[in-house]
């Protein structure tokens, strides 16, 4: 199943690489009450967001404090970026770097994510962003490394590649993997034919989704153990990112036409799963939704296509 994120990054591979300025200040493209239709009740609201001349916008975690992280792509040219409270926006980009994605940050303002080099474009690898000053690292062999998840602790976890040409996410070709300390674990859930880290919680659980038996599910891994599940209905899970707090919460996308939704994002949901019950996020009037983070307050952040085909970041809050 090919996920709204994964289109995401399919189009920005598609486009040439080129500058973009820094320092860009914030735009707000809605801000909404929304009843239960949008998935989550009277008095949630949704503010929707693009980095000034940003042609795509996905927003892909928040922590405590409200600092959002995620990806814009801008004249061709793919960057990070992280949102204040107050909505300023600033751009993370490697140096050096021709493309840049932040994908977590925590509460301490760590951001984790991943860059590629002009030189070797397909060629991606992990940086760990602190107190301004950048560190890159790798799994042992790996030519794909996508970190999408750092806790407090300053462990990330994510999912990387091994082979000379990485297909989509989904195909079977990465690993999860846990990077503590300097060291890796490989997380590979028993039996899948792939599997994918999205974000650990406090306690050290780390939540992700895996693929068996052609059956897109989810996984908890804790202790050296995985507890597996599956969404109601048979509701398939985009494996590409995802998000979950010290509640347990978890929020992530699904796929309730998976024949449609293997050539476009046209049936796919955002999903926040607490308690053992399953909502579903929806942006208004948007083609596809999906969720990728969620803090501690259950404020979520991710991504939508609006009605005329345009990539925007959200913010949902229910308080």
């Amino acid at each position: 199943m090919r996920s709204l994120p994964a289109v995401f990054a399919i189009t920005v591979v598609a486009v040439a690489l080129s500058g973009c300025t820094d320092g860009l200040g914030p735009t707000s493209r809605q801000q909404a009450p929304l009843a239960a239709q949008a998935g989550l009740g009277v008095g949630t609201t949704f503010v929707s967001f693009d980095p000034p001349g940003s042609t795509l916008t996905l927003a892909t975690d928040i922590n405590t404090g409200g600092e959002i992280v995620g990806r814009y792509l801008s004249a061709g040219k793919t960057h990070g970026f992280l949102r204040e409270p107050d909505g300023t926006i600033s751009t993370i980009d490697f140096p050096g770097s021709g493309f840049t994605v932040a994908a977590s940050i925590n509460n301490s303002g760590a951001i984790t994510g991943w860059y590629t080099l002009p030189a070797a474009p397909a060629i991606r690898h992990g940086f760990v962003l602190q107190d301004g000053t950048f560190r890159s690292f790798d799994p042992p062999g790996s030519t794909f490394t996508n970190p999408l998840g750092t806790s407090e602790s300053g462990a990330v976890v994510g999912r990387f590649c091994t082979l000379a040409v990485c297909r989509p996410t989904g195909s079977g070709d990465f690993h999860g993997f846990l990077y503590q300390d300097g060291g890796f674990v490989t997380l590979d859930v028993p039996g899948a034919t792939e599997t994918d880290a999205f974000k650990e919680q406090a306690n050290g659980a780390v939540v992700g989704g895996f693929v068996q038996s052609g059956v897109e599910g989810m996984f908890v891994y804790q202790s050296g153990t995985f507890t597996t599940f599956t969404l109601p209905n048979g509701k398939n899970v985009a494996l590409d990112n995802g998000g979950t707090n010290t509640r347990g919460d978890i929020v992530g996308t699904y796929c309730d036409l998976p024949d449609i939704c293997s050539i476009g994002p046209f049936a796919e949901h955002g999903f926040l799963w607490s308690g053992g019950e399953l909502t579903t996020i929806d942006y208004p009037g948007a083609t596809a939704t999906s969720a990728l983070g969620i803090n501690e307050q259950g404020d979520i952040v991710g991504g939508y296509i609006d009605a005329n085909g345009h990539p925007s970041g959200y913010l949902v809050t229910r308080r």
